[in-house]
């Protein structure tokens, strides 16, 4: 059983995401097995606010070589949703961020 504490793993801070937060768009990786959904009620419920509209992208495993190329290194694949938000509604874990 999961519960909306398991669906939103952690906020994506990058450069794309702190414009996009400009935008009422806000980034977070989530579960493997998460949905639009599960998704959605998660941030209505522990952020109280409405959400429009929810991408979910799923990010593939990279392999790279490291150390002269004879060391290979597999960066894990994840799952992450872009959260649109109604207007004039913000996050407060995204306030500081710029």
């Amino acid at each position: 059983m999961t519960t909306i504490y398991d669906v939103l793993r952690r906020p994506l801070v990058t450069e794309k995401t702190s414009y996009q937060s400009k935008l009422n768009q806000y980034t977070f990786e989530v579960m493997g097995s998460a949905n639009r959904t599960l998704v959605k009620d998660a941030v209505e419920k522990l952020f109280d606010v409405k959400v429009v509209n929810v991408n979910i992208i799923n990010t593939p495993a990279k392999r790279g070589r490291r150390r002269n190329r004879r060391l290979l290194v597999r960066r894990p694949g994840y799952k992450k949703a872009i959260i649109t938000l109604e207007a004039g509604q913000t996050l407060s874990i995204f306030e500081g961020v710029q």
